[in-house]
This record gives structure tokens, C-alpha cells and sequence, in this order.
């Protein structure tokens, strides 16, 4: 699994400018990595992407081999909302732990979880931070002591 090339990226930041709504694919480990002027959200499989909630995007980092799908019918769109919804709880209930470390080694865990350890190793330091609201050099630390066991 690698990320896309920057055309990719490109056109799929063209396409969420454009508020369109599209599925993450449910079928497939993949993601988007949504860069917000102050913070990243992570969407993962079956989330809905574009439109009202993502207005102030900045970029995007694809996850995976990233598949976007339309959403069929209201009730898809629906439950692509709720899921949308189940990942931002679940990167909370990561962010709501007071210890900075904790918090980067849980996403570091959580992304090695959802896809591999190859995949996790190519987000930046600087995207987990803004994910968990952390400092880089946080993140780095983390990964350095997984490296050291």
C-alpha cells in the first residue's frame, strides 16, 4: 500500500473544493488523511468525505489505495455520515488522553492496526501530530522506542 502520487492528491483536493460527496470505500483499508488549517482528521472506511464538512480543507493525504465511491441512495449517505462520525469518536477518545506520549503511540498502534506497519511508517510525524495534537518531535519519540523493543 503506498500513497498517491501528488496528481492524485491534486485532484482529489480539486474534488473536495468542489464539495462533492463521495464514500470511502468500505470494502477496501483505505483513507483519507484530511488536513484542516489547524488540525487533521483521519476518515476511514465507509465515511463520507466533502461537502459541509470539509470546508476548510487544506489537503488531503490518501491512505491505502484509495477508492471513492458515490453514494447510491439517502439511506448510504446516511450511514456514510455515521461513519464518518464513529471515526471522529474514535480519534477523540484517543486525543482525550492527558498523556502526550500515550496518545502518539495509540495512533501509531491504531494506524499498524487498520492497515500495516509499511503503511503507518510513511505518515509524516508532522500529520500525527495535528491528528492526536501533539508536537512532531512527540511522534518521533514514540516510533523510536517501538524501533529500540
Amino acid at each position: 500500500m503506498t500513497f498517491a502520487t501528488n496528481f492524485m492528491e491534486d485532484d482529489i483536493n480539486d474534488f473536495l473544493q468542489r464539495k462533492n460527496l463521495r464514500l470511502i470505500n468500505p470494502k477496501r483499508k483505505n483513507g483519507l488523511i484530511l488536513i484542516k488549517t489547524y488540525y487533521a482528521e483521519f476518515a476511514g472506511p465507509g465515511a463520507i468525505i466533502g461537502g459541509c464538512f470539509d470546508q476548510d480543507l487544506e489537503t488531503v493525504i490518501p491512505v491505502g489505495k484509495l477508492s471513492l465511491i458515490e453514494p447510491s441512495n439517502p439511506q448510504e449517505r446516511q450511514r456514510a455520515y455515521l461513519i464518518r462520525r464513529q471515526w471522529v469518536r474514535l480519534i477523540k477518545q484517543i486525543t482525550d488522553n492527558p498523556v502526550p506520549h500515550e496518545r502518539a503511540q495509540v495512533i501509531l498502534n491504531q494506524f499498524e492496526h487498520w492497515f500495516d506497519a509499511e503503511t503507518a511508517r510513511k505518515v509524516p510525524d508532522e500529520i500525527f501530530a495535528l491528528i492526536v495534537g501533539v508536537l512532531p518531535c512527540t511522534i518521533t519519540k514514540a516510533r523510536d522506542l517501538v524501533n529500540r523493543l
